[in-house]
């Protein structure tokens, strides 16, 4: 019935008085075939994942995280950035601080060369990227879907990884800490502001989360794009099929 009210609505099968021989069984039924473009992506879908997988490069120059520290005995600061490789100080000394005062709850020391995370995820992002650049250079809509899926996927277990590593960080203490709170733990915020002792934690994305994020948006709408553009396509070669089933007959 819905081709059928395609057709009409083209016109193709005769105007109104079109659908109703379809209904009656007046007319042969509409036929179907493949769609010429349906595997396809359009080529604004290309380019988003071609522009999507290119931002991912951001992540090799650009912090991926950063976590700010705020005290009164520390009115400038402190900061570190978590890039895809290693972990660095906002400025030169700050993960030394950072580590001198964790010293005293008995936290670890934050050490990159200690994280294995930090080895392999170059390798991710890159992989990541090459796929990307592949998607858009072959065009079709199936690695489309799979690549956005992937993505999603790393995107959702480097948030979880990065919370278990914040976890392990702020709960797994020394239980000879010169500073022992009963209770007390130092987990900074997964994303946000978080109050630990007299230090204000600010846990935000840096200028590479900040363009994954965006690569992320778009190779979403570069899906939403190709999905409708299907949708389209499909729509378009039933009204066309109904004409010249129509006119056939």
């Amino acid at each position: 019935m819905r081709q059928a009210l395609l057709a009409d609505r083209a016109g193709w099968a005769g105007g109104r008085s079109g659908v109703l021989p379809a209904l009656l069984g007046q007319a042969p039924m509409i036929a179907t075939k493949p769609m010429p473009n349906r595997r396809g992506m359009p080529s604004l879908s290309r380019a988003l994942v071609a522009i999507s997988s290119l931002l991912l490069a951001g992540l090799f120059f650009f912090p991926l995280w950063q976590v700010r520290l705020k005290a009164p005995q520390y009115p400038e600061g402190l900061g570190m950035n978590i890039r895809i490789n290693t972990i660095e100080g906002a400025t030169e000394n700050d993960l030394k601080n950072i580590n001198g005062l964790n010293h005293y709850i008995g936290m670890k020391p934050i050490d990159p060369e200690t994280i294995p995370e930090l080895r392999f995820m170059p390798w991710i992002v890159g992989a990541l990227i090459v796929s990307g650049l592949a998607v858009a250079a072959v065009g079709r809509r199936t690695i489309l879907y799979s690549w956005l899926a992937g993505f999603f996927a790393l995107g959702v277990a480097g948030l979880i990884d990065f919370w278990r590593w914040e976890y392990d960080y702020g709960h797994n203490l020394d239980p000879t800490a010169i500073i022992k709170i009963p209770g007390m733990s130092y987990q900074p915020p997964l994303i946000g502001t978080k109050q630990l002792l007299n230090f204000e934690a600010v846990s935000l994305p840096g200028i590479g989360g900040i363009l994954a994020g965006v690569a992320f948006a778009l190779g979403l709408f570069a899906v939403i794009h190709s999905l409708r553009q299907g949708r389209a396509s499909q729509d378009s070669h039933a009204v066309s099929a109904a004409g010249e089933t129509f006119r056939s007959a």
